[in-house]
């Protein structure tokens, strides 16, 4: 075998390419700066149809390696499709242009993680040009700046009375985890009582009689859903029984209660209807939890209460009517919060009542509703009255329910709201406020509101004092109108 030297110009040539490779691979090789970011995708899922509609969600997942906080998912339906009723989601539309921001409890998406939405549509075009914070559904690049995490305006109630009888809806499809379908009321109980994260309860149409509590809580990002149709009927024909002082579910008690959530958040109750009890649907300590699309009416007392701190609770898209029929003083449409002299039984937080932060959405309220269409009660802060109609026949006087709403709380915001008022009935004021527990009955604004007082009423928005609230003044701007009013809009100076 023949030897051949290298010589040193070889060898030099070989070094300086060896050199040349290794400065290459080393700019190769060098790590690029990367900052984590959430890489979000919607995607949509018929869950059932049928001749005239269907029923569907979307699923928002991140799959990249940041947290993401808040979402905004647009889309269009042709011409002919409407969507009739939502849930999880704050919805608006502009013509046909649907937009559906995150609700106050599912904004936030984990990596690997997923939150969802659903809808009714009347048609059936399906979604088209769908958009997810700005950027396409399937995935694409962020948009410039964070979208808002709740709904612009939306075009406000027509002035005119609501229907006394609601036509039928279709409930809302499955959250994505298990279905429990049930029909009568011995399995809606059995449901109850076992129900977990995730799962939904699947009311068939029909008439269920008896006490229905629920128990057990499902998780901000696996709430438990009861969902029906209009024409599942939830009846309870108690009280019977001895409860104990302050109410909890007890053995061998039936509170009367239609619907009774206790120590039960992250539920979602949406498309039923409840009637002919005591109390229509009733939340304790249970809170993020969304009422969406139910029908409650010919209660003993009143429709929808929010009690023993019950936070960050949404009641939209539904109808509330003929309350009080036993005790027309206690026949408040939508009850938030309990008055001082019951912070002893429900005062659970720091000796309060506080069932902050529920917000009431675009809901037809009344006729016949013989309290307050909604009582805000001392002690809550924070709560949105926004797009609701308030139909004033058939309130009493009685328990100085003679007003649409009373505000007792704090910082709550109305606006775009419609309220009317013709006998029977006996009426004072559109909206007041009241100071019965020192702070409180203060930092309320009212903007955008329509209120027509019957040739009854005195003041839209009657403001009982000022000088209780010297650091955190009620606000009414010039936007709010009245008609028929034997006073006006306010008793206080307007704001622009």
């Amino acid at each position: 075998m023949t030897i051949t030297p290298i010589g040193r110009t070889a060898l030099g040539a070989a070094a300086a390419t060896l050199a040349a490779a290794t400065l290459a691979a080393t700019f190769v090789l060098a790590p690029s700066a990367y900052a984590a970011a959430p890489a979000l995708t919607a995607t949509f899922a018929q869950s059932s149809t049928w001749s005239s509609g269907y029923a569907a969600s979307y699923t928002i997942r991140n799959g990249g390696d940041a947290t993401a906080n808040g979402w905004v998912v647009e889309f269009d339906l042709a011409a002919g499709s409407t969507i009739s009723t939502s849930w999880d989601s704050v919805r608006s539309q502009s013509g046909q242009r649907y937009r559906f921001a995150n609700a106050g409890w599912n904004g936030t998406v984990a990596p690997g993680a997923t939150q969802s939405f659903g809808f009714n549509v009347s048609g059936l075009g399906t979604p088209t040009n769908c958009t997810l914070n700005g950027a396409p559904c399937t995935g694409g690049p962020p948009p410039t700046t964070p979208p808002p995490t709740t709904a612009p305006p939306s075009t406000p109630p027509p002035t005119t009375a609501p229907p006394t009888t609601p036509p039928p809806t279709t409930s809302p499809p499955p959250s994505g985890g298990p279905i429990v379908n049930v029909s009568t009321a011995a399995e809606l109980r059995s449901a109850l009582a076992a129900a977990q994260p995730g799962q939904t309860i699947r009311l068939a149409a029909g008439t269920y009689r008896g006490s229905f509590v629920a128990q057990r809580a499902g998780t901000a990002s696996a709430r438990i859903t009861l969902t029906g149709p209009r024409t599942a009927v939830l009846i309870n024909d108690g009280p019977s029984g001895s409860g104990p002082s302050c109410p909890a579910p007890t053995t061998g008690w039936d509170s009367g209660y239609g619907v009774w959530l206790f120590d039960a958040p992250y539920w979602n109750l949406t498309g039923f209807t409840v009637a002919e009890s005591k109390k229509g649907i009733m939340l304790d300590n249970s809170h993020h939890v969304t009422i969406d699309g139910v029908y409650v009416h010919h209660t003993e007392e009143e429709g929808v209460h929010f009690r023993r701190s019950s936070a960050d609770g949404i009641l939209r898209n539904s109808q509330v009517e003929y309350t009080g029929l036993v005790q027309p003083g206690y026949g408040e449409g939508v009850y938030l919060g309990s008055a001082q002299s019951n912070f002893a039984c429900h005062g659970n937080s720091g000796g309060i009542d506080r069932s902050d932060r529920v917000q009431v959405l675009d809901n037809r309220i009344g006729p016949y509703v013989t309290a307050e269409h909604i009582d805000i009660k001392e002690g809550t802060e924070g709560g949105v009255v926004r797009g609701n109609t308030f139909d004033g026949r058939g309130i009493t006087g009685q328990n100085s329910g003679d007003s649409w709403v009373d505000a007792k709380g704090n910082g709550y915001l109305f606006e775009r709201n419609t309220g009317s008022f013709s006998s029977p009935g006996t009426f004072a004021n559109g909206y007041e406020t009241h100071n019965l527990l020192t702070g409180y009955g203060c930092g309320n604004i009212w903007r955008t509101n329509s209120s027509n007082l019957g040739g009854v009423g005195r003041w839209a928005i009657n403001v009982t004092s000022t000088s209780k609230c010297p650091n955190n003044p009620n606000i009414v701007h010039t936007s709010n109108t009245v008609t028929n009013a034997l006073n006006g809009l306010t008793n206080i100076p307007t704001t622009p």
